[in-house]
């Protein structure tokens, strides 16, 4: 699936996100799907506290994203607190071959209609990441 999004032959919302190894130094790539909410785009963990989690939270945010083109960018985590209407957002879209309704159940372990306060009560589970320009 990476090699498919760093090419552009994805969806336009799923990329490959670049970012340095936290042990290894290496730099690691994983296919995401972006959500938007309120005119911003956001990177779900569907894994929850995955190893591109980590390696990013080590990084400081730094990553690049890949489509057809590499853009770096800055990846600034969101509270807890703040996360349920994103995930509500995510979950409320196609993801590449996925429908809302099995994302909702697989991942998220909710009805399709669940609410953005359903989401709230395991919005801890899920790390989301805000993109911003990375500055220069």
């Amino acid at each position: 699936m990476g090699w498919l999004a760093n090419r552009g032959l994805t969806p336009s919302d799923t990329v490959t996100i670049e970012v340095k190894g936290r042990r290894s130094g290496l730099l690691r790539s994983t296919a995401v799907t972006w959500a938007e909410c309120g005119g911003q785009r956001y990177l779900v963990s569907l894994a929850g506290e995955s190893e591109w989690v980590r390696n990013l939270r080590a990084a400081g945010g730094e990553a690049d994203i890949r489509r057809g083109q590499r853009d770096h960018v800055r990846l600034v985590e969101v509270p807890a607190e703040e996360r349920a209407p994103v995930l509500h957002a995510y979950m409320s879209k196609r993801a590449f071959s996925r429908s809302p309704a099995y994302i909702a159940e697989k991942y998220f372990g909710v009805s399709p209609d669940a609410t953005v306060e359903d989401l709230a009560a395991i919005a801890a589970r899920y790390p989301v990441f805000r993109i911003e320009k990375a500055s220069e």
